[in-house]
């Protein structure tokens, strides 16, 4: 039985009032935006060619036509000329800018002219949260959300994307900074489940929470200090499900969020699960209950 999310509001804000959660980026302000480390993800990407833009004038065009950026890698130092103007269209369109290395760039161009700037495009355009909604609603479903708290691998990405179109997830949540985008090795390890899931990206993911709670949709998080075991947990009704990322888990203030934790019972040495694994368990538990709850289990044998 869910606990009552009156009762404890006044818990959680006390929570909440102990301290800065880690939701603020790393790096001073410089130029309107911030300054961060490159993401192993996109290092990884690196001489593949796979969604990038390079050059100064081909990004500019991107932002200026509507294109879904993911991300703008600066070379340090670069502070004149057009670079300003890039960072002003970034700024606007509220695109995450990085400034990294001149080498990185160097190795992770496949053009070899650059100009300083390389950009990350999605494969695929990002839906907000209200369309999310709307799609649950138009089919007459309670809506039911997976929200990623900082997943980093691609290969995590793909398959979780896979095994929501399977579980009839309405829409995935992941966080504009500290995880992957939609990009080609994302769709290429979603079998094409890409195309079916839509997935919104946010710029808080504890804001976003709120805003699903105040659409009376439950919020359930994910850990290993969990109140109940996932399978005795109600997860029927207006979900949303919180994946931690692969190595920390949640962020304190996402956890705070949660109206409620539920963990996956271990029994082995190893103390964790492949977080597409373990979030696989949990969306078919989700399913498990809805079609008990609906008496019209269409799964194939």
């Amino acid at each position: 039985m869910k606990k009552n999310r009156h009762e404890s509001e006044s818990i959680k804000q006390d929570k909440r009032k102990k301290g800065k959660g880690r939701d603020e980026a790393a790096g001073g302000r410089r130029y309107g935006y911030k300054t961060e480390t490159i993401d192993k993800a996109e290092s990884d990407a690196g001489g593949s060619g796979l969604n990038m833009l390079e050059g100064r004038n081909p990004v500019i065009e991107a932002i200026k036509a509507g294109r879904s950026i993911d991300k703008i890698l600066i070379a340090k130092g670069e502070r004149e000329g057009s670079i300003v103007y890039l960072a002003a269209l970034a700024a606007e369109k509220k695109i995450v800018l990085q400034e990294v290395d001149r080498a990185k760039l160097d190795r992770m161009s496949v053009t070899g002219s650059h100009q300083g700037v390389i950009a990350f495009a999605s494969v695929k355009e990002y839906v907000e949260v209200d369309d999310i909604l709307d799609i649950a609603a138009e089919k007459g479903e309670d809506p039911f959300i997976l929200i990623l708290d900082g997943i980093t691998d691609t290969n995590n990405l793909g398959a979780i994307l896979r095994t929501a179109d399977a579980c009839g997830v309405h829409g995935v949540i992941i966080p504009k900074r500290r995880a992957i985008g939609l990009n080609a090795a994302v769709a290429k390890a979603s079998a094409g489940a890409v195309e079916y899931v839509p997935v919104a990206r946010v710029t808080n993911i504890t804001r976003t929470i709120e805003y699903l709670k105040s659409r009376n949709i439950w919020v359930a998080g994910t850990d290993s200090a969990g109140d109940k075991p996932f399978h005795e947990a109600d997860l029927k009704g207006a979900i949303a499900i919180v994946i931690g990322s692969e190595g920390e888990g949640m962020h304190r203030l996402v956890v705070d969020a949660c109206d409620f934790i539920i963990r996956i019972p271990m029994k082995g040495h190893v103390n964790s699960l492949n977080s597409s694994v373990a979030t696989a368990l949990v969306m078919y538990e989700v399913l498990r209950q809805r079609n008990v709850r609906d008496h019209g289990d269409k799964g194939k044998g």
